[in-house]
């Protein structure tokens, strides 16, 4: 079986994880990673969607943060605070400065983001392709109340989604093309699924590249999981970001924000939490495909079957 997953973050990464434990040494996973997150910071290009699954996919990720890599220390963040440079409040573990740097050089070097991407994913075995959603730089913005645009990672880590976002932009996006190999890995899966990832922007900016909504609309099958549990986000401030684009936060809100492909959109088939199972009756009277599943993945385990659920036909 040819699987891919449009994902960004540690939602994405536990349910890549997850999957690659359901599937068999045959089967092939390709992951198309959300690079809205990405940015310049003391002169090197981080990647943070990217390196959060591929440290998971490793093993290798700190599992009590869910981001950055495990036994790190801090050491040159320090330095760079006592020189007044980079971000005081984004710090930047050692280790991970190692694969930063790594990438800085050879995308000056000449190396495209995909094939840095292929580089970096060389060291592990891994067992998935990893692949940017796009080579450019379409780093995402967040216009605050008041009209102020910060880059998202200042609003997310600095202030913790607590200034009022108005509106994200990724400027650059309509110029963009999707990385190489996106859209031969969405047309020629037996599946895509969209992670439970932040639907506005982690899975949102891939939506946005031309061209992989086109890809999407010639897939198989394509499978969504609700990031929403019980009218609640799972990890971090995605509430925050549905309200900005004046969605609400439940599981049958990001449904129809997604849409379906036969309305338009972009999904065959919804998966949504035991606690939502209320909710299911509504959306199937839509026309939904809709399926009522254990959602939480709070070990390998649960993982594991969460992804065969959603490749499931």
């Amino acid at each position: 079986m040819r699987v891919t997953v449009l994902a960004g973050g540690v939602g994405g990464a536990r349910f890549v994880t997850g999957l690659r434990g359901a599937l068999g040494a045959d089967d092939e996973i390709t992951v198309v990673v959300n690079t809205g997150d990405d940015l310049w910071l003391s002169g090197v290009r981080l990647q943070p969607d990217i390196d959060s699954i591929l440290y998971a996919l490793a093993g290798v990720n700190d599992t009590e943060r869910g981001w950055g890599r495990a036994d790190e220390t801090e050491r040159v963040s320090a330095e760079l605070r006592a020189w007044g440079a980079g971000w005081p409040w984004f710090t930047l573990g050692d280790l991970d400065l190692g694969t930063h740097l790594a990438r800085t050089g050879w995308l000056r070097e000449g190396l495209t983001p995909s094939q840095v991407a292929e580089r970096l994913s060389a060291r592990w075995p891994i067992g998935a392709r990893l692949l940017p959603m796009t080579d450019a730089e379409v780093d995402t913005h967040v216009v605050v109340e008041g009209g102020d645009r910060l880059h998202f990672q200042e609003w997310w880590t600095r202030h913790r989604a607590s200034l009022r976002a108005v509106a994200f932009a990724n400027p650059g996006i309509e110029a963009a093309t999707p990385g190489a190999g996106v859209v031969e890995a969405i047309t020629g899966a037996d599946v895509v699924v969209l992670a439970p990832s932040n639907p506005v922007v982690s899975i949102g900016p891939i939506l946005q590249v031309p061209g992989i909504r086109v890809a999407l609309g010639d897939a198989r099958r394509v499978v969504g999981i609700s990031p929403i549990i019980g009218g609640k986000v799972v990890r971090g401030m995605a509430d925050a970001c549905l309200a900005a684009i004046g969605v609400e936060t439940s599981a049958d809100a990001v449904a129809r924000l997604y849409g379906r492909r036969a309305a338009g959109g972009v999904l065959d088939t919804w998966l949504v939490a035991e606690e939502d199972a209320a909710l299911a009756p509504a959306l199937a009277a839509e026309g939904w495909d809709v399926r009522v599943q254990p959602l939480w993945m709070s070990d390998p385990a649960t993982s594991a079957a969460l992804a065969r659920a959603a490749i499931t036909p």
